[in-house]
């Protein structure tokens, strides 16, 4: 089995800086893309950054210039740096990672993470 574990969440100020960090671990033989997402109370969960395997990124127009997801492939952990908060940044942040269990595996499975709370304060 495949375990995500989200840490780094907390209460910030508005114009504060989070560091979100997500480690993998158990039965992997590789990661292909990982991503953050965001669910903020009664609404929907959404993409907010994606990095693939080769560091290939993309993002929410709502956090780009703010916030950067970056990994470290060694470590099979993810990162979510995120700067100058906003109240509207408050969400659960929920990591997922694409997994090959094994060098036969055709097709990558998804995992999720339990997530970590964010909570910006105006």
């Amino acid at each position: 089995q495949v375990q995500l574990v989200e840490s780094g969440g907390g209460l910030v100020q508005a114009g504060g800086s989070l560091r979100l960090s997500c480690a993998a671990s158990g039965s992997i033989f590789s990661i292909n893309a990982m991503g953050w997402y965001r669910q903020a109370p009664g609404k929907q969960r959404l993409l907010v950054a994606g990095i693939t395997n080769g560091g290939s990124t993309n993002y929410a127009d709502s956090v780009k210039g703010r916030f950067t997801i970056s990994r470290d492939n060694a470590k099979n952990t993810m990162y979510l740096q995120m700067n100058s908060l906003k109240p509207e940044d408050t969400a659960d942040y929920y990591c997922n990672a694409d997994v090959k269990l094994t060098y036969s595996s055709r097709y990558p499975t998804r995992y999720w993470g339990q997530g970590t709370q964010v909570t910006v304060s105006s």
